[in-house]
């Protein structure tokens, strides 16, 4: 009779690889100093995603296993606390020389000119696919690099530049790039000193590019961090309007972000024209961009047409009471294929707007998420959406925060949500 051997689970490679996907650092570590065949299952994904912080890995430790890493970050505290230029130095070059990462962050730790050595690997490398350089004093000639290794390079995706310095000089610098890479869909550009000649720079970029889905030009991830690092974009009216042509000939991006930029009225008008012929577009931020009636009845007349715009941020602008009426007559078309979150929080809009806004509320079908944070309305504002809560459908999330009505508003209010459950009051 055959005896048949018994091999239990823990004892197949395979298995125990499998198992280390769902294990912490420490449990890892137990693990891999089981035995020599456990530490071969479990050493690759000990390795897999390294952190160099004041209490994390050795540089020693990182050489010994660095053909494991493939996601890596290097802490602002860790890098500004290293002894010298030299030992700083030693990290780049060891990063660099590293083949096999896939992300590589290192957010806002001021590695300035050690760029160009990290954008000259770039030319050769095979596996990055994200790259993460908030915060890093990077300027234009060290920008001029990066262009010219996007030329070459075929795997980075996702590219994180915002809050340096390039100005509109690394714009027109990545522009160029940008017309031949074919693999970046993800570009931040936020904070960083770039205005009308920078915007115009990349709008031609963007007019034979086929593979940028998001662009975010705007300012608001400097107030978020609270860092003076980079600089303000500021495209203006004519970066706008470089923009706008940009996108009536664009098919491929979906998120343009151009908060805090001054476009006003004149800029606002031109993204509504091309708002009409656009049909990838879905989320336009264009908080806090000095925009009035005018500029709210174009885009108003925009969205009415628009049929891929989901989310639209007009928060902060200077819509005011007709603008909100504007935008209700626009809400009121809307059918299944039109913007579903709408910010208008800080914008003066009042109870005349809050009213006209419920009037379109009543009927709408397809917002789902309304933010009119900070906008004066007080009672009568307040018991206008509260009867429009009622009947509504689709509303999930309604933000009131700030505003300035009373026990009456917050009455109707309460009494209104008992009616629809489904909506969540902000």
């Amino acid at each position: 009779m055959t005896k048949i051997s018994r091999i239990h689970p823990l004892d197949l490679h395979e298995i125990r690889s499998i198992i280390a996907i769902s294990l912490d650092l420490e449990d890892l570590a137990s693990c891999a100093r089981v035995s020599q065949d456990w530490k071969d299952s479990f050493t690759p994904q000990l390795y897999n995603s390294v952190v160099f912080s004041r209490h994390g890995l050795s540089v020693e430790s990182f050489e010994r296993n660095k053909h494991f890493v493939q996601h890596l970050a290097i802490e602002t505290s860790y890098f500004a606390e290293l002894p010298s230029t030299s030992a700083k130095d030693q990290i780049i070059s060891s990063v660099i020389a590293n083949l096999n990462l896939v992300t590589l962050d290192l957010f806002y730790n001021s590695i300035g000119p050690r760029a160009q050595a990290l954008f000259e690997a770039l030319k050769t490398n095979s596996t990055l696919t994200t790259l993460k350089l908030q915060g890093n004093s990077i300027g234009s000639n060290e920008v001029q690099a990066l262009s010219e290794a996007l030329k070459i390079n075929s795997t980075l995706t996702t590219l994180y530049l915002d809050n340096n310095s390039i100005g509109d000089n690394g714009a027109q610098a990545l522009s160029e790039a940008l017309k031949t890479n074919a693999t970046l869909t993800n570009l931040n550009l936020s904070g960083n000193s770039i205005g009308p000649n920078g915007a115009q720079a990349l709008s031609e970029a963007l007019k034979t590019n086929s593979t940028l889905t998001t662009l975010d030009l705007g300012n608001e991830s400097r107030a978020e961090m609270g860092t003076e690092d980079g600089g303000t974009n500021s495209i203006g009216p004519n970066g706008a309007q470089a923009l706008s042509e940009a996108l009536k000939a664009n098919s491929t991006l979906t998120t343009l972000n151009l908060d805090t930029n001054s476009i006003g009225d004149n800029g606002a008008q031109a993204l509504s024209e091309a708002l009409k012929t656009n049909s990838t577009l879905t989320t336009l931020d264009l908080y806090k961009n000095s925009i009035g009636d005018n500029g709210t009845q174009a885009l108003s007349e925009a969205i009415k047409i628009n049929s891929t715009l989901i989310t639209l941020n007009l928060g902060m602008n200077s819509i005011g009471d007709n603008g909100a009426q504007a935008l209700s007559e626009a809400i009121k078309t809307f059918d299944s294929d039109h913007v579903e979150d709408f910010d208008l929080g800080r914008n003066s809009i009042g109870d005349n707007g809050a009213q006209a806004l419920s009037e379109a509320i009543k009927t709408n079908s397809t917002l789902t998420t309304l933010e009119l944070w900070s906008n004066s309305i007080g009672d009568n504002g307040a018991q206008a959406l509260s009867e429009a809560i009622k009947i509504n459908s689709t509303l999930t999330t309604l933000d009131l925060y700030g505003n300035s009505f009373g026990d009456n508003g917050a009455q109707a209010l309460s009494e209104a949500l008992r009616a629809n459950s489904t909506v969540l009051l902000a």
